[in-house]
C-alpha cells in the first residue's frame, strides 16, 4: 500500500531563513508550522523533510552539527504530537554534481523507494525554485512555493500555488 506524504523544505518553510543554520540557538520556527503539519497528519499524510544542506560540504558546520540539530527539531515536532516520517539532506556542495541536491530529484525518488510514497498524490511545500523544480522531477505535481524564504519571481515558477507561508497551506491542501 502506498502513502501520500507532505514534503517539506526546511529552511524557509521549516524555520525562518538563515544562512548556513546549524545552531539550535539561532532556529526559529515560522509561525503556524506546527498547526500545519498537524492538518496534514489528519488528513492522512506523513511528514517529510528534504533538505539542502551544503554548509556541511563546504566546511561551514559537520555533519554531527546538522544531526544534533535536526534530532532537536524532530523532537520539538514530537512534543507537539507530529511525527516527521524522516529527514533527509544533501550534504554537498554545488560543484559536486550529485544527484541528491535539489532541483534533482534524488532525495525525493530515495523517500519514495524507501516507503512506497504514491507522488500523485503527494505535495511538497517549498520556498525557491529548486524545490519545486525536483518535485516536479520526481512527479510531484501538487506544489506549494511559500514567501517565508528566500525571495521568488512569481512571474516564474512552476508552482501550482504561491502563499505567504505554510501556515497558510491547510486552505489549499485537502483529503
Amino acid at each position: 500500500m502506498t502513502i501520500k506524504t507532505i514534503f517539506l523544505d526546511r529552511d524557509g518553510v521549516i524555520n525562518q531563513e538563515k544562512k548556513y543554520l546549524y545552531k539550535i540557538e539561532e532556529f526559529e520556527f515560522i509561525e503556524g508550522v506546527f498547526d500545519a503539519c498537524l492538518f496534514f497528519i489528519n488528513e492522512g499524510f506523513k511528514i517529510v523533510v528534504i533538505t539542502n544542506q551544503s554548509g556541511i560540504g563546504r566546511g561551514y558546520y559537520s555533519k554531527k552539527n546538522y544531526l544534533r540539530l535536526t534530532k532537536w527539531m524532530i523532537r520539538k515536532f514530537k512534543s507537539k504530537q507530529i511525527d516527521i516520517l524522516d529527514v533527509f539532506h544533501c550534504p554537498h556542495s554545488p560543484e559536486f554534481n550529485c544527484q541528491c541536491r535539489k532541483p534533482k530529484p534524488g532525495m525525493l525518488l530515495n523517500a519514495k523507494d524507501i516507503y512506497n510514497i504514491d507522488m500523485k498524490n503527494s505535495w511538497l511545500i517549498g520556498d525557491k525554485e529548486d524545490d519545486i523544480t525536483a518535485a516536479n522531477n520526481a512527479g510531484i505535481s501538487n506544489t506549494i512555493l511559500v514567501k517565508s524564504g528566500h525571495r521568488i519571481d512569481e512571474t516564474k515558477t512552476s508552482a501550482k500555488y504561491i502563499l505567504p507561508s505554510i501556515q497558510d497551506s491547510p486552505d489549499i491542501i485537502t483529503k
